[in-house]
């Protein structure tokens, strides 16, 4: 578990990076160019990484899926065209803070529910506690404008 949320940690420290990155791309190139671009990179990066597989798996298998598991790519582009449309807008830290609180709104949702497929771990109060005050941060943030 420590490992799953260094890792977790790792990621959200990468994603502000990416969208740094991301939004400075985008003011030389467009919003949609830099969101091509950001893709097409992942794409030819996973293409490689396949040649060194780090995990068992097989692309046959894409056929058994279920067909809303494979709207992760559309959502990643939206999700990667909000990032780079809202952070010259908003600033990274409050862009970030955003983002968190809907990611965290969002998986509580598809936890309680157990949504496509996933374990289901109830919805609590002290959950709720954490989701209002991490909103109440993210309002305080905003006081700072």
């Amino acid at each position: 578990m420590l490992f799953a949320l260094v890792l977790a940690l790792l990621s959200g420290v990468a994603m502000a990076v990416q969208g740094s990155l991301n939004a400075a791309l985008a003011k030389i190139t467009g919003l949609l160019q830099a969101t091509l671009v950001v893709h097409l990179t992942a794409t030819i990066t996973v293409v490689l990484l396949l040649l060194f597989p780090l995990s068992p798996g097989s692309l046959g298998k894409i056929i058994q899926a279920p067909w809303y598991l494979l709207l992760g790519g559309i959502i990643g582009v939206l999700i990667t065209y909000g990032v780079v449309a809202s952070i010259p807008r908003a600033g990274v830290a409050l862009a970030t803070t955003a983002i968190i609180v809907g990611q965290v709104t969002t998986a509580l949702i598809i936890d309680h529910w157990g949504l496509f497929g996933l374990e289901k771990i109830p919805f609590t109060w002290w959950k709720a506690l954490g989701l209002a005050l991490l909103a109440s941060g993210a309002c305080l943030m905003l006081k700072n404008m």
